[in-house]
């Protein structure tokens, strides 16, 4: 595998499975009987959110994460942007969304090389009152070197930190502490985050060592949350790879990450 300047490349595109393949026109049944909620909610009333599709992301992440959104409480109304989508990534098409989310990818130098023409734009939505979702390789693309420069200090590679539990980039299933809680996620090769002294921020969640999985902070007069499991993930991630979630299948902490991300307010609390 090539290496980026955390570890090991975060997914391998090699491997297509059929969560990644089943996307796309006429799929929304079997997604759905899959537990891909919200599928069949193409649009909606809700707000606005834009969700990458392309190169920079993996198949099959971008409609995860936007059927996360729509499932949410607020139900957002979800729609994609990129160099093949009707939506293009600009300052006039960012104004018109209340939140801009990132999804998972497989390398973080190669899908920065996609991304870096659009930074600007990203962090001037941000700065001036925007969201910004970042999940896995979302998440690393907050970082300053390369990536977006919205967090106020570090994101590294988890099983590159001490006492990781996990060694390899495989997709696995980790046990977290969510708001102090034991739960269990979908993961491949996430981040882990160290915001600097003094700067604003909450800690959502942390792995087994104590490293931050899910962080809330700000940036100008704008949020961001990160997260290095995958909150979104739905049945069919783990039935591709033959993984079970002793929680079983729920979405309850990704859409706590949404509304901790954009409820200015306070964050709602996760499911009991």
């Amino acid at each position: 595998m090539r290496q980026n300047r955390w570890g090991p490349l975060i997914g391998d595109t090699r491997r297509l499975s059929r969560r990644r393949l089943l996307v796309g026109v006429g799929a929304v049944s079997t997604l759905t009987a899959l537990g891909w909620v919200g599928v069949s909610a193409i649009s909606g009333d809700g707000p606005l959110a834009l969700v990458y599709r392309g190169p920079a992301a993996s198949p099959g992440c971008a409609e995860a994460v936007a059927a996360l959104l729509r499932g949410a409480p607020a139900g957002y109304r979800t729609e994609y942007c990129g160099p093949d989508e009707e939506r293009q990534i600009s300052r006039s098409t960012l104004a018109e969304a209340v939140v801009y989310a990132q999804p998972g990818g497989d390398d973080v130098n190669r899908a920065w090389r996609r991304m870096r023409d659009h930074a600007q734009d990203i962090r001037d939505f941000v700065n001036g009152g925007g969201h910004y979702l970042g999940f896995c390789l979302g998440a690393y693309l907050a970082s300053a070197d390369p990536g977006f420069g919205l967090i106020n200090g570090r994101v590294n590679q988890y099983i590159s930190t001490d006492g990781a539990s996990v060694d390899s980039t495989d997709d696995t299933v980790i046990e977290v502490r969510w708001r102090g809680r034991a739960r269990h996620m979908y993961f491949q090769d996430g981040p882990t985050f160290e915001l600097r002294p003094g700067a604003p921020g909450d800690v959502l969640a942390t792995y087994d060592n104590g490293a931050a999985a899910a962080v809330v902070t700000t940036f100008g007069a704008g949020r961001v949350g990160l997260v290095g499991p995958h909150p979104e993930a739905d049945r069919s991630w783990y039935a591709d790879e033959g993984l079970t979630n002793p929680d079983g299948i729920r979405f309850d902490l990704g859409y706590d990450l949404v509304q901790s991300t954009l409820d200015r307010q306070g964050a709602a609390q996760t499911e009991t």
